[in-house]
């Protein structure tokens, strides 16, 4: 999912998501690409840190084959904070619009969190029910196969869909869009545990709608919390997004980062290695970029940040702000700069996360293990709003291109 995100005022800065028609671009039945917006949920004191932190601890869990299966009310409390990407996703015929997390660290679709799923005539009932527990949320429901359409007549047929008659921890959204490796559905599925569901990437490529096996993904840097400005590509690239070649990088074979879109990377502080090579993942749905706890005191010891008990993140000063050296993740031999604005907090936004407005607050936390964890960073979206990313399944490859905001003084 997607989930993870953080009392000192209730907020919910939400946008209008668009339901603009998604458009075959180039050739018909190879691209589709939808348009996706940001939304900053946040509902209590320093939450970001601990939803992200949660959803760390439970991708290695779910990797380890525990916790597929959701919790019901009763569990410990549930919190649904920082930054999700969601886009609006039309199912049944009649349709209903979905505003649907786009999560590429699970890969099951549903919907009816917020929205109650609609059944049409294109519904068709299995015998499974569905279960899936995300960092700082969790669903069941009733597994049907629908009518899934990006508009203009671009449809998945018999899209295996939770209609969830449960959930908790998706305030304001209506379920997710699950576009990571299909092995994470196996075990979702109640009785059938040992079964996989094809994903909605899957069927776009198996359907003959797509003709790549692949999405790729465009976020904006932005620093104003209602906006649309991302982009989804199913079955390639979307060259007006990028600038320069695309990197390529074949899959971790480190578990438990290889079980989902997972990659090796190092990462120096200016000219200092404060991670040496190792697995993590690449994730839409975290909101920060997180790292092993001995390299993140590496970084804390290198900037001169501080604990901030009010927004969970750390802080620098102006002072050390001026003094910030870049970030570089080097991955399969190139290396991708985050610039010092890369990695700080939007300060317009400092508001929506409890925090001051003349406070500069960094994007980098703490995973919560040292290094040789198996998973031992979080690419989020601090990182993804920086480079355009590719995740081919038929490739087993992840892959990065610099865009025209990579450098950019957003923050």
């Amino acid at each position: 999912m997607a989930p993870s995100f953080p009392i000192l005022l209730t907020l919910l800065l939400a946008l209008s998501v668009s339901a603009t028609p998604l458009t075959v671009a180039r050739d018909a039945h190879t691209l589709v690409s939808l348009p996706i917006a940001k939304r900053v949920n946040v509902t209590g004191v320093a939450q970001i840190v601990k939803a992200d932190q949660a959803r760390a601890k439970q991708l290695k869990a779910r990797a380890l084959g525990q916790g597929h299966q959701g919790k019901r009310a009763g569990s410990e409390p549930v919190e649904n904070q920082g930054v999700t990407y969601v886009a609006p996703v039309a199912i049944g015929s009649p349709a209903t619009t979905y505003s649907l997390i786009i999560d590429t660290g699970s890969s099951n679709t549903w919907a009816g969190a917020g929205t109650a799923y609609a059944r049409t005539s294109t519904t068709k009932d299995t015998l499974n029910i569905v279960s899936v527990t995300y960092g700082s949320g969790n669903f069941e429901g009733q597994e049907v196969t629908d009518l899934v359409s990006l508009g203009d007549g671009l449809t998945i047929e018999n899209q295996s869909v939770g209609a969830a008659f449960y959930s908790e921890g998706f305030s304001g959204v209506d379920g997710i869009l699950g576009i990571g490796p299909v092995d994470l559905t196996e075990g979702t599925l109640i009785p059938s545990v040992t079964s996989t569901i094809p994903t909605v990437t899957d069927n776009l490529f198996t359907q003959g709608v797509i003709g790549a096996h692949e999405v790729s993904v465009y976020f904006q840097p932005t620093n104003q919390a209602n906006v649309t400005n991302g982009e989804l590509t199913f079955g390639g690239t979307d060259s007006s997004k990028y600038v320069g070649e695309i990197n390529y990088t074949p899959l971790t074979t480190t578990s438990s980062a290889s079980n989902y879109w997972g990659i090796n990377q190092a990462i120096s502080y200016g000219s200092t290695t404060i991670l040496s090579e190792t697995a993590g993942i690449v994730d839409t749905g975290t909101t920060l970029v997180l790292i092993a706890t001995d390299a993140f005191n590496a970084y804390v010891n290198a900037t001169g940040a501080t604990s901030d008990s009010a927004t969970g993140l750390y802080k620098i000063t102006a002072a050390q702000y001026a003094n910030l050296q870049s970030l570089y993740f080097i991955i399969n031999g190139v290396s991708y700069e985050l610039v010092p604005n890369a990695q700080i907090w939007p300060r317009a936004l400092n508001s929506a996360i409890g925090g001051t407005a003349d406070s500069i607050y960094l994007i980098l936390s703490d995973i919560g293990s040292n290094s040789g964890s198996g998973l031992d960073f979080i690419n989020g979206f601090a990182f993804l709003e920086r480079y355009y990313s590719v995740f081919d399944t038929a490739g087993s490859r992840v892959g990065f291109a610099n865009t025209s905001y990579t450098t950019a003084e957003t923050n």
